[in-house]
């Protein structure tokens, strides 16, 4: 892998965090809002709005980690694909004597 593709591969996985990052602030901001806005109503129809604040922010919260999975799946099968390519270079070298 060239040095260019891991420094970009790099930025992304902190962008990919840093986004993680702000899911879960708008998780945190939707319920407090929707709470504080509701509270005068009741305790239960403030917390049923606190979860209903927070649900846009938990969507984004399960996609950025679903992308965070695949970029994990990715590195462990480019691992994955070097020991098998290694192992079949031995193996042909070690056949060869």
């Amino acid at each position: 892998m060239s040095e260019k593709q891991t420094k970009k591969q790099a930025f992304f996985e902190k962008l990919l965090s840093l986004l993680q990052g702000v899911a879960w602030a708008l998780v945190i901001i939707g319920s407090s809002t929707f709470f504080l806005s509701l509270y005068h109503l009741g305790i239960i129809i403030a917390l049923l709005g606190a979860f209903i604040g927070a649900l846009l922010g938990l969507f984004f919260v399960v996609l950025f980690e679903i992308a965070q999975i695949q970029v994990d799946k990715l590195k462990e099968l480019k691992k994955q694909t070097k020991l098998l390519e290694k192992l079949t270079q031995e193996k042909i070298n070690n056949t060869d004597i």
